[in-house]
């Protein structure tokens, strides 16, 4: 059908550019979708050379403004089209990641025969759904959106083959027929390390953790605890828990990691952590004093089963005494967490457990 008409994808093509905000773009007879800039936008429509003229004087009617129009052919098409578009993607990447959010990339890394797209086409896949950029649509762009979901949320790579036939129905209708090899990878943030309390343990813990690769920040109402002088690997500092409590918004980037000086500035913190989208929340403390701060904010109206995802008492079971060994436990378990380890031996008190650990603590007292 294609070869019929005498357009051959990905071998003829003509570029306009234009300064105008939202474009349409064509790609081997697929839409995709550009990253909106506030800057100059390509226009990419596949042509034949010999109608570049033609179509340039159809856009100079439509638009009343005339601009370069380059013919390309062959490889330096392809190049081009696929420079534009990784730049847009990468600009993309950058954001995302600066924002907090996590994504996928599929990258076409091998291509054998006649496929819908060509070799390094890229498609990007937003935490929301939505995509940029674009790998030949069809059902096998289908597949690897769902691909990149699981891949986002498993935080680890997978390569995909599809072998396409010579069936129109298997790709919405464009004939193809070869081998093509996806990579999906995800896309992730640094992971942000919030730690509330600028002590001993605190600075210990901000050493252990920006080497493991977390951001750090830090949250303590005294200013002479959280300073540049006692963290200066922190991002951020806040000396009041309001203003924090106000301005960070916690997503699936975000370890919330509980040291105050008190009971009091604990459950006040934790009130606030159990109802935010983190990744992690964990407390310190004995086992007595975290069901002592769970109770009190059951009195409050909390259920119990918003603690469940709590780690408290934090950090994992290595026999920990010193402030910097207990830095190191906490530390291991936000690795632990980030990398979705099973087995590890949390020393967090289980839901299940609550009741029988609470009567051990009143006969003790």
């Amino acid at each position: 059908m294609i070869q019929r008409a005498g357009v051959y994808a990905n071998e003829d093509f003509a570029g306009a550019e234009f300064w105008f905000r939202c474009v349409p773009v064509t790609q081997n007879f697929r839409s995709a979708v550009m990253v909106e800039e506030d800057g100059l936008h390509a226009v990419l429509l596949i042509l034949r050379s010999a109608i570049v003229v033609k179509h340039q004087r159809l856009v100079e009617r439509r638009f009343g403004r005339r601009k370069q129009v380059v013919a390309l052919t062959g490889t330096n098409a392809r190049s081009t089209l696929n420079r534009n578009l990784t730049m847009d993607l990468f600009e993309e990447i950058v954001h995302m990641r600066k924002a907090g959010l996590r994504g996928a990339l599929a990258t076409i890394v091998h291509t054998n025969g006649s496929i819908p797209s060509y070799e390094s086409s890229r498609m990007l896949v937003r935490e929301d759904g939505s995509i940029a950029g674009t790998i030949g649509g069809g059902c096998v762009e289908a597949d690897v959106w769902a691909a990149a979901r699981e891949v986002m949320s498993k935080e680890t790579p997978r390569k995909m083959v599809f072998q396409l036939n010579n069936e129109a129905s298997y790709d919405n209708g464009l004939i193809c027929g070869g081998t093509l090899e996806v990579f999906v990878e995800p896309i992730l943030p640094q992971p942000l390390a919030y730690i509330f309390g600028g002590g001993h343990i605190s600075m210990a813990l901000a050493k252990s953790a920006s080497a493991a690769g977390f951001g750090i920040v830090v949250i303590d109402d005294r200013e002479q605890f959280a300073n540049k002088e006692r963290f200066p690997m922190a991002q951020e500092l806040y000396t009041s828990y309001a203003d924090a409590f106000a301005r960070i918004q916690p997503n699936a980037s975000s370890y919330l990691v509980i040291v105050t000086r008190g009971h009091r500035d604990d459950m006040r913190v934790l009130a606030w952590a159990v109802r935010t989208a983190a990744r992690y929340v964990g407390m310190i403390g004995s086992k007595r004093k975290v069901l002592s701060v769970y109770q009190a904010l059951e009195k409050e109206g909390y259920a119990p089963e918003e603690f469940a995802r709590v780690f408290a008492p934090m950090g994992l079971e290595i026999g920990a005494l010193s402030p910097e060994e207990i830095a190191i436990s906490i530390a291991a378990e936000l690795v632990a967490v980030r990398r979705n380890t099973l087995g590890a031996q949390h020393k967090k008190i289980q839901h299940e457990r609550r009741e029988a650990i609470a009567s051990g603590a009143t006969t003790q007292g």
